[in-house]
C-alpha cells in the first residue's frame, strides 16, 4: 500500500499574507512530499508495508527496529502535517462556538488565554517542533509540545505526552522562516487569523 500526499484543500496562494504562496510551495510539495517518500521507501518490502499511517503511528514498538527511526519522524511528519493544512483556511469561523468554547472556556478560562498557551508553547519549543491543543477521553483540553516530528499520538512513551490533537501549529523554520525569518512569536500570533475553527470543532466532536 503506497501512502499519498494529499492535496491542499485551498489554493497556495490563499492563506497570504499569514502564510505566503512561496512558502506554501515549499512546505508542501517539499518538505511534507519528502515525508511521504521517505515513510514509502522505509515501509517497503517489510513486514509492515501494508499498515495505515495511522497503525504506524500507534503501534511504533511493533516497528522492526531498524526502520523505526525512519518510521517516526515520517509517518510523524505525513500526519502532522495532514492535520495542519486541514486546520488552516482562508476563511470559515474567526473563533470557536458550541461544545469546543464551553471546552476551551473550561480548561483555559478564556480564548486569549489559549493563544497564550499556545504561543508559548511554540515559542519555547527548543529546536524543530510542534505546539498541540489536544484533547483526552473526557474531552479536556490542554497545550502540549513536541520534538521534531513526534506526535501525542505516539504516546508518553516516545512523545512525552498523550492525548487525541485537534490542533496542532508547525514551528519548525520551514513553516515560517521565508515570511518572519526568525521571528517565530510573530508568526504564532499571525496565524490565529487562518485557524479554521469549523474544522478544529468538528475534530473535538469526533474525538
Amino acid at each position: 500500500m503506497s501512502i499519498e500526499l494529499p492535496a491542499l484543500p485551498y489554493a497556495y496562494d490563499a492563506l497570504a499574507p499569514v502564510i505566503s504562496q512561496e512558502t506554501m510551495e515549499f512546505h508542501h510539495d517539499k518538505h511534507h512530499a519528502a515525508y511521504v517518500t521517505n515513510l514509502n521507501n522505509a515501509i517497503k518490502d517489510t513486514e509492515v508495508a501494508d499498515w495505515s499511517v495511522d497503525s504506524l503511528i500507534n503501534n511504533l514498538s511493533a516497528v522492526p527496529e531498524g526502520i523505526r527511526g525512519a518510521v517516526r519522524n515520517n509517518a510523524g511528519g505525513h500526519v502532522n502535517h495532514t492535520l495542519f493544512w486541514d486546520i488552516l483556511t482562508p476563511g470559515g469561523a474567526t473563533a470557536p462556538s458550541g461544545e469546543l468554547a464551553e471546552a476551551i472556556t473550561a480548561a483555559f478560562g478564556s480564548l486569549d488565554a489559549l493563544k497564550e498557551a499556545v504561543a508559548k508553547a511554540g515559542a519555547t519549543r527548543f529546536g524543530s517542533g510542534w505546539a498541540w491543543i489536544v484533547t483526552d477521553g473526557d474531552g479536556k483540553l490542554s497545550v502540549v509540545s513536541t520534538a521534531n516530528q513526534d506526535t501525542p499520538l505516539m504516546g508518553s512513551a516516545i512523545a512525552g505526552c498523550t492525548g487525541t490533537p485537534i490542533l496542532g501549529i508547525d514551528v519548525w523554520e520551514h513553516a515560517y522562516y521565508i515570511d518572519y525569518r526568525n521571528a517565530r512569536p510573530k508568526y504564532l500570533e499571525a496565524i490565529w487569523g487562518i485557524i479554521n475553527w469549523d474544522k478544529v470543532a468538528e475534530l473535538y466532536a469526533d474525538r
